[in-house]
Parts: structure tokens; sequence; C-alpha cells
């Protein structure tokens, strides 16, 4: 199959964040040192080499690209300062623009200007949208769902999930598209044979357990606590926002099945509350660390922050503690003020991190499996 060149490739990239790539001379000192590069793999050199060489469908469907962790050894290592963790980094979020189809995810990663005014203005507009619906309430006490009625949240809610999981479709089936058209992927039925331990392995592993994150890629810098260390950091935001969501929608049902109000006080050791808690202190923890080692650049891999790491963050922090607010206001003798404006940040930063899904940093989460999973039937 004849390569195309693409002259605009690495201009295009420098858009995204990558740093002079121009400055590696592919010596295989990144390859070398990479904790995830084994058995003569080329990883990330060859990322690198496809940047040079103006290759954009080779490095697209490149399933190796999602597997940096970004623990930045190789930009430690890197005789000529190429920095190609922050290549790597860039070129993922090239991948997610390329694989849109709405050209959202390319504005959002490049236009800091754009990202601030569009996150703002959707969450806006969603709570506007909410309180165009509000009815007046008892000022005594907070009652969330009287203020707002809860199967109007709750349909917002799918319709958002909805709308999200179209665009994911078209994301991943234009990424899957392009991985099949990549080397080695073998025959159907050698696929076939090798697909359910490839999904344990991408999806429990290595994308829920972080197995080689804890293993492979430990902070090399210094000795550090483990509820210090990246991948806890990491493994904390992650679960957090996957355990407010579980313990939203179980809230949800409950209340479908008459177990409960949604929205009304209950015992810390209630099962959902628990979750709910436990999840939200986690990602509290993960997100406010992360931004912290950024603003400080502490950390090699927050050495660089972009547009999309600093809107994500912050939507994922306002979420959490705007959640933990609620929660307090609930149990307070009075209803504060701030409750329910309060409210309405909470559910439109919640449902506008739903949409942005496909279309900014959270996207890995869609296509780190999918590519795990390719690289795993690769072997």
């Amino acid at each position: 199959m004849t390569a195309r060149v693409d002259r605009n490739l690495y201009p295009e990239l420098q858009r995204f964040g990558a740093t002079d790539i121009s400055a590696c001379f592919n010596c295989g000192v990144c390859s070398a040192i990479c904790p995830l590069s084994v058995d003569g793999a080329s990883f990330p050199r060859r990322m690198s080499r496809y940047a040079q060489l103006g290759l954009r469908d080779k490095l697209l469907s490149s399933p190796e690209l999602w597997s940096c962790y970004g623990c930045s050894e190789c930009t430690d290592s890197c005789p000529t300062s190429a920095d190609p963790a922050s290549f790597m980094a860039a070129a993922r979020r090239y991948a997610v623009a390329s694989y849109d189809r709405t050209h959202l995810a390319y504005l959002l990663a490049t236009s800091r200007v754009f990202a601030g005014v569009f996150v703002v203005a959707l969450v806006g507009l969603l709570a506007a949208f909410m309180y165009s619906v509000h009815r007046p309430v008892d000022g005594s006490t907070l009652a969330f769902f009287e203020f707002i009625p809860s199967d109007f949240v709750h349909n917002l809610g799918v319709a958002a999930m909805v709308v999200m999981g179209v665009a994911a479709l078209v994301g991943l089936f234009e990424m899957v598209r392009r991985v099949l058209r990549g080397p080695g992927v073998g025959t159907a039925r050698a696929a076939i044979r090798k697909a359910a331990g490839a999904a344990v392995y991408a999806v429990g592993t290595e994308s829920l357990a972080q197995a080689r994150f804890r293993k492979d890629c430990a902070d090399a810098v210094e000795v550090r606590p483990w509820y210090a260390q990246r991948w806890f950091i990491h493994f904390a935001t992650m679960w957090g926002f996957l355990g407010l969501l579980g313990a939203t929608m179980a809230d949800y049902g409950l209340e479908l099945l008459g177990v409960k109000a949604t929205g009304t006080p209950v015992p810390i050791w209630y099962p959902v509350r628990l979750l709910g808690t436990l999840a939200g202190a986690a990602l509290i923890y993960g997100t406010t660390v992360l931004i912290v080692r950024r603003l400080r650049k502490s950390d090699r891999s927050s050495a660089h922050s972009t547009t999309s790491d600093w809107t994500f963050l912050a939507m994922l922090w306002v979420a959490g503690v705007t959640g933990f607010a609620l929660e307090l206001g609930l149990y307070l003798p009075q209803a504060p003020a701030w409750g329910y404006p309060m409210f309405l940040v909470h559910v439109g930063v919640a449902i506008a991190l739903v949409l942005l899904v496909p279309f900014g940093k959270f996207a890995h989460v869609l296509y780190r499996p999918v590519a795990l999973f390719a690289i795993r039937l690769r072997g």
C-alpha cells in the first residue's frame, strides 16, 4: 500500500502542542528507555518518524499512540531535547480531532478563547434551560427536585448520553477503520480466537486496573508514598468520576423502584450515598493534586499544560466540589441562599462533561481500550 505524504502534518501537530520534533534524529534512545517498549519495538520513536515524514495515515492508524502513560522518561533521556512525551500527547489530541467529523474537537484543542467561551456558554445554556422549568419551593429546606422536576433532569441527562453516544460511535468507527487498515492485524480467525483475552486485557487489566501504569510507569524522579504517586492520582480521578456516575444511576434506579425519592437526605451508611461520598472525595483529591502540580509544574508529566488539560480538570473539580456542597446543604437546618444556583451549575457542568466526552481529553476513555485491544490482537 502506497503511503501518502502530508506536508502539513507537522505544522498541524504543533497547533496541538507538539514541541520541536524536528530535533529528533531517530537515535532510538526513547524506545530504549520506554518501559512500555518491549521485544525490539520502536515505540515511541516510530510515532515521531511518522510525523517527520508526513505520514498522517500511518500515525492515525497506530494503536500504539494510545498506550503512552506520559511518564516522560523519554523526554528526560532525549539527547536533543525533542520532548517525545509532549509530542505523543499532542498527537493524541490531533487524533481525537481527526476522528471527529464536527470539527469541535479541533477548535477545543487549538483555541483557548473558543474553548473557554464554549464551555462557559454550554454550562450557562444548560443551567438556563433547567431554570426555565423551575417551580417555587418552600425556603425552609433544600428540595432540588421540587425546584427542577426530577424527570426533567433525568431526561436531559439521557438526551446528553444519546448525543454523546452517537458522537462517540462516529469517532470510534473512524478510529477502528484506520487501525484495521494498519499492518499486522492478522486473519479474522486469529482475531476471533484472541478476542476474549484481548478484551479482558484492554478493559480490565489496563484501562480499569491500570496494571502497567502501576508496575512499569512508576514515578522515577523521587520516591513518593502510594497516595501521591501518579498512578494513584489518575486512579482516584478516574474511579471518582465513574463512582459518581454509578451512584447517580443507582439513585435513579431506586427512585424508579419506589425505594426512595431522588435528592432526599439519607444516612451516611446508605450504600448509594456512601458510594457517592467516597467517589466524590476521590475525584476532588485527584483533580486537586493534578491542578496543584500543573500550577507548580512540579511533575514531569505536568510541565506542559494545554487548554484541554485545564478545561477538563476544572470541570471535574467544579463538579466534585459543588456536589459535596449540595450534599452538605441538604443537612443544614436552613436552606442556604446559594443552594439552588449551585445545583444548576453542578448539573450543568455534569451534563456538559458527558456531552464533551468525545471531543476533549476525556476521549481517551473511548479510544484507549480499543487501541489496547488492537495491540493485544497483534501480539
